[in-house]
């Protein structure tokens, strides 16, 4: 390389350089604490630190690690939850060097550079593109999801900017390396593992397909186009390639799940149609009126928590009545929040400078950068409403290929967002950079788009200001709720008018920053040489990045910020109780009912034993069913008798009125429910009734439908028979079969016996003994896209009962029985994965040496 290449490189890498140190930097300031040592763990990580722990600390004394955990609803694949760790191409370059940092500090890193490289593909310089990303980091959800835990989400929505950027750079710019920074940036979404993000990724994609391909049309350039697609088509193969692993046996199993195919099932509504349930997809649908939290933060309250001033209405009030305002709302949060979601961990807050630079964009940018960006703000706008606008929710959870599959519509507001900080950049692109032949051209037209963006958007935020009451009345469900259940009655009067104040200060605050913005543009110098403005270029761009800054940092603080850091993580939280300690004493097989907890929506019981519930949101359909038909009941049946027998003063009567309960609970107890922890300093209660790990049956019942199936279960005596589904018919010898008003020719051994030998997640081993053929029954969960059975060390089949469990017929005599969980979709996605590890490295070899040779030939 001669002195003047090196010159050259110098001058173009130099940028990159200090984007890359300074968004490391901005990174590490902004997450703190973490440099003390000090960790985030949100409610989405605890309830994760549950669920894996099973399959964690086998992974960790295991070469080779388990696919399956019983720790949750009976048990489960851990293909979303903590799988052993695959060494491959994505995992050395990116997780074996980045991921080694804090999780938060990694993903704000990778917002930054993910916006950064998205502006550099729209040609956007890269001094400018440095002083925007923050515009993107900072929206206040892609914090607000890092609090929560949803580390996946968060790192999908890291990667988004990238990947469409590198699509653009195909179109656009170089083809062959677009196409294998597509296939990388990717592969790195999909490995991320929030498909509903990737899906959300396509559809801005398909947006942005569709307007090249109507200007293709205009211009006559089909061809190239075409031919830029196929390349982009094989890019796409070889990143689903790079996670086929991952990806084939996650969709083997959703088919199984609440998000897959009905199981015919009539009796339960949620059975009735493929996918999830209208009603659960649409819970969190953002209201049409609190779209505006993207312009004005609190327009809707800000959260359902937040903590209110002690000069606020509430707090003004508290002091006339002779209270401490101060000691009260400090420590006690307000329901400041009034939208129409269950509640919010916080508004989704674009930027008031992002949104008046995006208007001045749809007004100065090329109709081929600003088209195709507004339909995918309007498209992202429209789906985050739900059930607020069903003719469009309803058409897309219908008729659109894979959108019933996912639920919580408002993270749509993601598309809109981006298109949001994107038309910003723009919107600077062509002030600073005047093109001709595009509206910017015009430097008087440039003038007078200044000013309507700022007159729209500063003008809304103008009127909210000064007349906030157009917004609503400030009232909220909860408000009522609050005052039945003890709360000052006073509250119906000072929550509304403290939401009020919140939403006009907040008015008031982003109208100040699109004046700051208004006026920096207004007075700055251009690449135009007709332009007289006073500021210098660059001075602009570092003055529009503070302000910025200052806008968007403060609010993404409230909901994640310092105070959230501890220097351990919360531990006492899965520090095991006194019940829990007598419990683990049982080194039995056994399954556990807390019911100190939300049953089915924590995982805090799963850290310590094998759980009838849990928390997951892709939990098997049948098991849900089960819940929905039978393990509600039961539970509420425990719980009723809890109420009965807190006014016995009888121990045996007591006593008696347990046993009844538990004797009664034939779903629980086939799913070997041996303890209820009811106090968690209490001795758990202990049923007796519980049918432990594998027992033999009698006779066999077959079903004509699932709802017979299910009733079946409700009725019989599941220790002495079973219920089948006709289409395993096959595998049940006809003599056990329940004929009525036909006596069973089979006479079944009364002193057959079948045990647990050891257990393991993925492994189980029985010992089994009898002087006849018997059908026994294992309190297993049936999943046989996976779980082998063998018998004597040969391969055995088995066959699904009680609706969910799995049942053998055994030969008679002396046997030992296993079930290894050995999914084959597993190791062909392992395959797949390595020979799209080989294509990529190709690809990457073949771009390096042809761009050598053109060099050196030049």
């Amino acid at each position: 390389m001669t002195q003047t290449d090196k010159k050259t490189f110098g001058k173009i890498a130099l940028p990159h350089i200090v984007a890359v140190a300074l968004f490391f930097i901005i990174s590490i300031v902004y997450f703190s604490p973490v440099l003390d040592g000090k960790s985030l763990v949100g409610s989405d990580t605890e309830s994760w630190i549950g669920m894996s722990k099973e399959a964690r600390d086998f992974n960790a004394t295991h070469s080779e690690g388990t696919l399956w955990t019983n720790s949750m609803f009976g048990g489960m694949p851990t293909y979303q939850i903590a799988g052993p760790k695959s060494y491959d191409f994505l995992t050395i370059v990116v997780g074996d060097t980045l991921y080694q940092l804090p999780r938060v500090v990694y993903t704000l890193f990778l917002y930054l550079i993910g916006f950064y490289i998205l502006m550099l593909c729209f040609d956007v310089k890269p001094w400018l593109s440095l002083v925007l990303a923050p515009a993107f980091a900072f929206c206040s959800y892609n914090l607000i999801i890092l609090a929560a835990g949803h580390d996946t989400k968060a790192l999908s929505i890291a990667y988004m900017p990238a990947v469409i950027g590198s699509v653009i750079y195909s179109f656009r710019k170089n083809r062959y390396i677009g196409a294998v920074l597509t296939a990388f940036f990717l592969a790195l979404l999909i490995r991320a593992n929030h498909l509903q993000i990737v899906y959300y990724t396509l559809i801005a994609l398909i947006i942005y397909g569709i307007s090249e391909l109507i200007f293709a049309i205009k211009e006559k350039r089909l061809k190239p186009m075409f031919g830029t697609l196929g390349l982009l088509v094989v890019s796409a193969v070889i990143a689903v390639g790079l996670n086929a692993t991952m990806l084939i046996i996650t969709k083997e199993y959703s088919d199984y799940t609440m998000r897959g195919r009905s199981n015919g099932l009539t009796i339960d509504k949620s059975s009735q149609t493929e996918g999830l349930d209208k009603d659960y997809i649409t819970g969190w649908s953002y209201g049409i009126g609190e779209t505006f939290t993207l312009l004005i933060p609190d327009f809707k309250g800000g959260a359902s928590q937040e903590y209110l001033p002690v000069d606020s209405k509430t707090g003004e009030k508290l002091k006339e009545l002779g209270a401490n305002p101060e000691a009260i709302l400090t420590n006690q949060p307000m329901p400041t929040y009034w939208g129409t979601q269950p509640f919010t961990a916080g508004p989704v807050y674009a930027g008031a400078i992002v949104c008046f630079l995006a208007l001045l964009a749809l007004l100065i940018a090329p109709n081929r950068e600003r088209w195709w960006l507004l339909a995918a703000f309007i498209v992202g706008m429209l789906l985050s409403w739900g059930r607020n606008f069903p003719a469009l929710t309803n058409f897309f959870i219908d008729y659109v290929p894979l959108y019933n599959m996912f639920r919580t519509v408002s993270m749509t507001l993601v598309i809109s967002c981006l298109a949001l900080a994107v038309l910003a950049g723009l919107a600077l692109k062509y002030w600073f950079w005047p093109v001709e032949g595009t509206p910017s051209a015009d430097e008087k037209f440039r003038r007078k788009a200044l000013y309507i963006s700022a007159g729209v958007t500063g003008g809304l935020c103008l009127l909210f200001w000064l007349i906030p009451s157009i917004a609503g009345d400030f009232k909220a469900d909860v408000d009522g709720y609050m005052v039945q259940n003890g709360y000052p009655s006073f509250f119906l009067d000072t929550l509304p008018a403290d939401r009020k104040a919140m939403l006009s200060s907040s008015a008031l605050r982003s109208l100040i920053f699109i004046a700051l913005a208004f006026v920096v543009l207004l007075l700055s110098k251009t690449n135009d040489k007709k332009s007289a403005g006073k500021i210098p270029m660059y001075g602009a761009f570092v003055a529009l990045g503070v302000f910025v800054l200052i806008d968007m940092v403060p609010i993404a603080k409230r909901y994640l910020n310092n105070t959230m850091f501890k220097k351990q993580p919360k531990i006492d939280y899965f520090q095991p109780s006194a019940a829990d300690e007598m419990i683990l004493a049982d080194k039995s097989e056994h399954r556990v009912l807390d019911l100190t907890t939300n049953v089915f929506n924590s995982s805090k019981p799963s850290y310590f034993h094998h759980s009838i519930g849990g928390y997951h949101a892709a939990k098997l359909r049948r098991y849900q069913e089960l819940i929905n038909i039978h393990i509600d009941k039961e539970i509420s049946n425990i719980i009723t008798t809890f109420q009965v027998a807190s006014s016995a003063k009888d121990v045996n009567e007591v006593n008696a009125m347990f046993a009844n309960a538990f004797s009664q609970c034939k779903v629980l107890n086939m799913l070997n429910m041996k303890y209820v922890i009811y106090n968690p300093d209490q001795a758990p209660l202990q049923n007796p009734y519980a049918n432990g790990p594998a027992w033999i049956v009698k006779q066999a019942i077959m079903a004509e439908t699932p709802d017979e199936e299910m009733i079946a279960l409700g009725r019989m005596d599941n220790k002495q028979s079973l219920v089948f589904d006709k289409e395993y018919k096959s595998q049940v010898p006809d003599e056990f079969i329940n004929k009525k008003g036909v006596a069973l020719a089979n006479a079944v051994d009364s002193a057959a016996v079948i045990s647990l030998l050891s257990y393991a997640p993925n492994h189980l081993q029985y010992s089994y003994k009898s002087s006849t053929k018997s059908l026994a029954v294992f309190s297993e969960i049936y999943y046989d896209k996976g779980w082998n059975a063998y018998v004597d060390g040969k391969p055995a089949e088995y066959f699904r009962a009680n609706y969910l469990l799995r049942a053998m017929c055994l030969p008679a005599g002396e046997h030992k029985v296993e079930f290894k969980f050995e999914p084959q979709s597993y190791a062909t996605g392992n395959l797949l994965r390595s020979i799209a590890t080989v294509l990529f490295l190709l690809a990457v070899g073949a771009l390096v040496f042809y761009h050598y040779k053109r060099k050196r030939a030049s």
